[in-house]
């Protein structure tokens, strides 16, 4: 394995970190709910519940943070190597987990890890462990 260094971005990346746990922090403090995307996502889906509407602010705020990007910077380029079909049935299969396992990367990821839940820890490794299973089958195995 090598390092692209030409690429490779260390503070950008320490500076997403920060903003995504200062959110997070935030979101907890100022609200007692976990920023887990999947739950709050499933929560406006629901046709009662209380706080819908930083719930959705928030999210909001999720997808207008590249407009506010390209103000300042390009955006990344975007390649799906897999097709609209593989992209669609990812995210379908994400979906499925995320119900089954309680939560998102998000939830269980950055926020049950740093309040270090058991339960988060676990479904943290089962995604990863998941993650690299699936990248080794597809790429070495299937050779795609």
């Amino acid at each position: 394995m090598t390092i692209d260094w030409i690429n490779f971005t260390p503070w950008a990346a320490l500076a997403g970190g920060v903003l995504i746990g200062a959110a997070a922090s935030l979101f907890v403090l100022l609200n007692g709910r976990i920023a887990g995307i999947s739950g709050l996502l499933a929560s406006l889906l629901e046709t009662a519940g209380e706080g819908r509407s930083e719930k959705l602010l928030f999210l909001l705020g999720i997808l207008l943070a590249p407009l506010l990007w390209m103000l300042f910077a390009t955006l990344p380029a975007m390649e799906f190597q897999s097709g609209w079909i593989g992209l669609l049935v990812a995210g379908m299969l994400v979906g499925v987990g995320t119900r089954y396992g309680s939560g998102c990367t998000s939830g269980h990821g950055v926020c049950g890890i740093s309040r270090l839940s058991p339960r988060s820890i676990v479904a943290t490794v089962a995604f990863m462990a998941a993650g690299f299973a699936t990248v080794y089958v597809l790429r070495h195995l299937l050779g795609g």
